[in-house]
């Protein structure tokens, strides 16, 4: 099999374009290509009137040899790399223990299958409920302004990414290709086979929720158990090593091997894992708000005359400005097509985030605008205190809150009147997609004020690239606080935590991913590091 890179068609191109394209740019006959297979697929959009589609594929010749003595020192073609996965070992027979998975998010679920598939026979522990019973108490905030802080978008199956674009794309460096191995998982649990290819594959809410519950069937069938509603209280520790959990009921259970894939908004977790002993330190993340434009908007800016078309999609965009106090400003978690959601798990907080179904195809395109925020400017010394992250996020949320009207409605604001240093009374043409709904007011309350001017710069700076992007009447809703996690629980290079023997960190919780894919990807090498710990200890 041959990999060949950077084969340039016209978006419109037929169907059958691909053989002969293949033939022409190899300089072989029709008979001697066997086949090839589309390993991505994405497109250049510099020339919004002559766009094309770039293809890597993998092929099959008669001659695998010839073409490549042929075409040598062609760096677009060379014998493609093996993408499958191989097993790091499998669990012996009358193993005396079992690993424990704490979260079910995407890393934790991938650290588990892959444990399972090895013959471990994991236990899962998940604060929250099973991903439709979650459903149901995520509508109860969105519809009707209940707050269940157990289950939510934040905690339960599937974790924060299942109400979220469901983006599985990410600039991780991956050699072992593992993103594959998440990614063939995925389509096994009924993702659109598309994912494999598409340059930014994405899944949306309600195949997630789906696709969720058939990975769960396939644990349990290979021995996993899932326990749900199963907060875990404290860990036990003797002499620096993990002897087991406690959860919430009193019930303990042993192991000495624990995968901590608890996501980016545990608080709680963080503390007990702080006050046991655990070492974790402060990160910086980002804080800012969502910015919602009529799609239409942002299709006709990026793609211009070709706006609509299928293989192209809703358009997405990717921003970043420097500003002059010295923060960055840039677009995060973009969601073209979607709506901003309520994402807050703590009682008096507001917290916003973005959503698509995979159709894309609602009426706004929403993105978090956000400004890096670092260990010094949280409230007393991030060293003495290295929650100090969550105290600054619990204070922009409460403040968020206030401005919302204190009902879990969010503040929101004109971006013509945020510009303009003025409060916002009305709406204009952009309807903002939030629920349970919006209170219109002055988001200079929400954030910083290196923040907000920040934002007041980027913003026109973010028009010269996106002719419209600083309409006046797009739509701020604050306040987005949870793009990363706060924290990072350190780890060694056997992945476990530095001072806390049998503890895997692992995921966005950790401070070791950012969206599903990267959280996928570290739950596998966590999963590895396991089996080969309990293998050189069996």
């Amino acid at each position: 099999m041959l990999r060949l890179t950077e084969l340039k068609l016209p978006l419109d191109h037929p169907a059958d374009a691909l053989a002969p394209a293949i033939c022409l740019r190899l300089g072989l006959a029709a008979e001697e290509l066997l086949g090839y297979t589309i390993f991505k697929r994405s497109h250049d959009a510099r020339k919004k009137s002559a766009i094309v589609l770039i293809y890597t594929l993998d092929i099959e010749v008669r001659d695998e040899a010839a073409v490549l003595a042929r075409l040598h020192g062609d760096r677009h073609l060379t014998p493609a790399p093996d993408t499958s996965y191989q097993f790091v070992g499998q669990a012996p027979a009358g193993l005396k223990s079992r690993p424990v998975v704490i979260g079910t998010g995407p890393c934790g679920l991938l650290a588990g299958l892959l444990l399972a598939q090895m013959g471990f026979k994991p236990i899962f522990l998940e604060r929250g409920k099973a991903v439709r019973e979650r459903t149901k108490d995520t509508w109860g905030l969105w519809r009707q302004h209940t707050l269940n802080p157990e289950s939510n978008v934040q905690f339960g199956e599937g974790g924060a990414g299942t109400f979220s674009d469901g983006k599985l794309y990410s600039q991780i460096k991956d050699p072992q290709f593992l993103g594959r191995k998440v990614m063939a998982e995925f389509v096994k649990a009924g993702a659109p086979e598309e994912i494999l290819y598409v340059s930014k594959p994405h899944i949306g809410t309600f195949r997630l929720v789906k696709m969720v519950e058939n990975m769960r069937a396939t644990i349990t069938e290979l021995g996993g158990e899932i326990r749900f509603s199963s907060k875990v209280e404290r860990l036990i520790i003797d002499n620096h090593q993990v002897c087991g959990v406690e959860l919430a009921g009193g019930e303990r259970i042993a192991t000495g091997h624990v995968v901590l894939a608890i996501g980016h908004s545990a608080r709680d977790t963080f503390q007990m894992l702080y006050d046991e002993g655990v070492y974790v330190e402060a990160k910086p993340f980002a804080i800012g708000f969502r910015i919602e434009h009529p799609q239409t908007l942002i299709d006709h800016a990026r793609f211009g005359p070709n706006a609509g078309n299928e293989l192209l999609g809703a358009a997405d965009y990717k921003l970043v400005h420097h500003c002059a106090n010295g923060r960055a400003a840039y677009s995060f978690c973009m969601c073209p097509g979607g709506q901003v959601v309520a994402a807050t798990s703590e009682p008096g907080r507001v917290v916003t985030n973005g959503m698509s179904q995979y159709s894309r195809a609602e009426r706004n395109a929403n993105s978090a605008l956000v400004v890096n925020v670092e260990p010094t400017d949280f409230p007393g010394d991030y060293r003495t205190n290295p929650l100090a992250g969550v105290d600054f996020q619990r204070h922009w949320e409460s403040q968020a809150f206030i401005a919302g009207g204190s009902s879990y409605d969010a503040p929101a604001q004109r971006v013509g009147d945020f510009l303009a240093g003025r409060p916002s009374t009305a709406l204009g043409q952009v309807d903002p997609s939030y629920q349970p709904g919006v209170h219109m007011t002055d988001l200079s309350t929400c954030a910083p004020d290196y923040v907000i001017a920040a934002l007041r710069e980027a913003i026109p700076a973010f028009d010269k690239q996106i002719r419209g992007f600083a309409m006046a009447d797009a739509v701020l809703t604050g306040v987005e606080s949870r793009t990363s996690s706060p924290i990072r629980i350190k780890r060694g290079d056997d992945f476990q935590s530095i001072n806390t023997r049998g503890l895997y960190p692992a995921g966005e919780g950790a401070g070791y991913a950012g969206g599903i894919l990267s959280a996928g990807v570290d739950g596998i090498k966590v999963a590895e590091a396991v089996a080969r710990a309990m293998l050189a200890e069996a």
